[in-house]
């Protein structure tokens, strides 16, 4: 599944809000310009192919203002004590912040 994607994911440190799924935070395990994925440290009720509302909150270091994108939720994978879920980017973000921060990850990638 992850040796299709057309383009590279990059690790982060961000934190995600998507209050309709639940209230608290959850962890942007990685991010591209088409896609992410999510990870909630509990068992979260989401149905593959629905649209999201996903606030990215960024480290701290990268020095980029909290942004908003539109997701649509392709797969769910859950097990133990955690949930992630894989994103579909399907609006393209307005604004700066987020290709701000995607090139952000993509020189810290790059530089470690």
């Amino acid at each position: 599944m992850f040796d299709n994607r057309k383009n590279v994911r990059f690790p982060t440190l961000a934190r995600a809000l998507i209050p309709v799924i639940f209230d608290g935070e959850a962890l942007l395990k990685d991010l591209s310009i088409t896609g992410c994925c999510v990870e909630y440290t509990m068992f979260v009720d989401v149905k593959p192919n629905t649209p999201y509302t996903l606030k990215v909150i960024p480290d701290s270091a990268a020095k980029i203002a909290p942004f908003e994108i539109q997701v649509e939720s392709r797969w769910v994978r859950s097990g133990g004590y955690s949930c992630e879920i894989g994103f579909t980017i399907t609006v393209s973000p307005k604004g700066r912040d987020f290709q701000r921060y995607v090139d952000y990850l993509a020189w810290r990638s790059s530089a470690g």
